[in-house]
This record gives C-alpha cells, sequence and structure tokens, in this order.
C-alpha cells in the first residue's frame, strides 16, 4: 500500500493490524483518482471509515489542502495519525475516533463543507444510502462536490439521492465504486 501521486508519491503506508480493516487496494485506488480528478488547487476531504487513511492522504498527496479522518477503531486511528507523519501531513488533518452516523452530525453542527467524501464502510453493513441520506439533510457536500462509495460489487446503490447523482460505477472483482456528484 503506497501514495500513488503528488507531493507523498511512493511512501509506503502502513497497514491496521488485523482482519478488521479492508485497505482499498492500490489499483482500486489508482482507479478512483483517474476517474475524479488526478490533482486539486485546494479543498477539504473527509474520510469516513477511514481504516489506514489512504484514500484521504492521497487527496492531500494530490492537493487538498485539509483532510478529516473519522474510523472507529482506536488501531487504525493509531495507523492513520502514524500514516500522516510519514507522508508529512499532520498539520493538514483532523483525526477523530467516531461512529460515522455521530460524526456526521458533529460535523453539521460545526459547519463542515466538504468538495471530497470518501465512505468505504465494512461491507457488511450495508449502511452507504442512510450515509448519503444524512449527508444530504446535513449539506456536509459542497455543490458539485463528490462522493465516492466503496461497496460489495454485489450490491446496487440508488442511481440518485436528493441532489445527489450518480455519474460512474466502476466494479473490480468483488469490490464496485459508484460516484457521485452533488447539483
Amino acid at each position: 500500500m503506497r501514495i500513488i501521486a503528488g507531493l507523498a508519491k511512493g511512501r509506503r503506508l502502513q497497514a491496521v493490524p488485523g482482519r478488521t480493516t479492508r485497505p482499498t487496494s492500490d489499483r482500486v485506488k489508482e482507479s478512483i483518482f483517474s476517474i475524479i480528478g488526478p490533482f486539486w488547487q485546494d479543498g477539504v476531504v473527509l474520510d469516513l471509515f477511514a481504516g489506514t487513511g489512504a484514500l484521504g492522504i492521497e487527496a492531500l498527496s494530490r492537493g487538498m489542502e485539509k483532510a478529516v479522518f473519522i474510523d472507529q477503531d482506536a488501531k487504525a486511528l493509531h495507523v492513520i495519525k502514524e500514516n500522516l507523519r510519514l507522508c508529512g501531513f499532520v498539520d493538514r488533518a483532523e483525526v477523530y475516533r467516531q461512529d460515522a452516523r455521530k460524526a456526521l452530525q458533529i460535523l453539521a453542527r460545526h459547519g463542515r463543507v466538504f468538495d471530497l467524501i470518501f465512505l468505504d464502510p465494512p461491507y457488511r453493513l450495508h449502511i452507504i444510502p442512510d450515509l448519503i441520506d444524512r449527508i444530504e439533510q446535513h449539506a456536509l457536500l459542497r455543490s458539485g462536490g463528490v462522493l465516492v462509495a466503496e461497496h460489495a460489487a454485489d450490491i446496487e446503490l440508488p442511481l440518485r439521492f436528493q441532489r445527489v447523482e450518480q455519474f460512474r460505477h466502476a466494479v473490480y472483482g468483488d469490490t464496485a465504486i459508484s460516484f457521485y456528484r452533488k447539483d
């Protein structure tokens, strides 16, 4: 697992010990970033169910200004912080241990808005539609912002929510990525 492009290109990331975290493969990560745009000038990214932090850190490496990482697992948070340190992005990141639904409420209460949101919950939870509904309810995704949801390939997500519409869907083995944009 490594950073593919940008300021931290080539840096190897640590993995979360044990079997509770399923990191996004480099191949899938590379495909995600080729679809959503390879580089940014600024912006804020939310990495929900962050695991190792690989997606949010890749976004920072490619020019996102700030990142917020949320995970419930204490081991994952330790790894995220270490990976941020290894890549030199500690000062551009916030890391929180929190349940995803509760985190969305807290972020909304603090007026946070994101340009890019990654959702990568454990496949067995089947909560992506509920999370997208909550993201819309709390107005956490900026107009024109992109939401990337990683899920099991045998799960079909809605093409449209209230103001968030799927613009691309890709399958990589047993993993699917659904790409949404807010109008």
